[in-house]
């Protein structure tokens, strides 16, 4: 019997699809570590949130690994690469509607990828590494 396959990557792709369905914002909140390429300056404390919609991305392949896609910041287009363990949420930007993960190491001996993670920002929206005022939103 094959191994099994996480079920996070294929909630990441369908909540990423309803939400271009529904006129939505996609985004990712994002756990960052050393297999992580993002650019440095735009985290916050480690994390960061990410519009991955069809507008703000080029190139976006969703696997069951990685996130990968260039995206614009400022005016320097960027590639990122994230490990799909690295995401913590993905929800609608607009509602906050969407679905919460557990962070996982990306190590899984595949090549480290450099990222510089900054200093923390004054404005800070994260404390002690917990979300202040989470968009997601419990559904029952």
């Amino acid at each position: 019997m094959p191994p099994e396959l996480s079920q996070k990557p294929y909630f990441i792709r369908a909540l990423w699809e309803w939400c271009n369905d529904q006129g939505l914002t996609p985004q990712i909140l994002v756990d960052i570590d050393h297999n992580t390429r993002v650019p440095s300056g735009f985290d916050d404390d480690g994390k960061i949130i990410l519009d991955i919609s069809m507008d703000a991305t080029h190139g976006l392949e969703m696997s069951n690994e990685w996130v990968s896609f260039q995206a614009r910041f400022g005016t320097v287009a960027q590639q990122l690469d994230i490990p799909v363990a690295r995401i913590a949420a993905i929800f609608a930007a607009e509602t906050g509607q969407g679905m919460g993960f557990d962070v996982t190491d990306s190590d899984d001996g595949a090549s480290s990828v450099n990222t510089e993670v900054p200093t923390n920002s004054p404005d800070s929206k994260f404390d002690d590494g917990k979300p202040k005022g989470s968009p997601l939103k419990l559904i029952k």
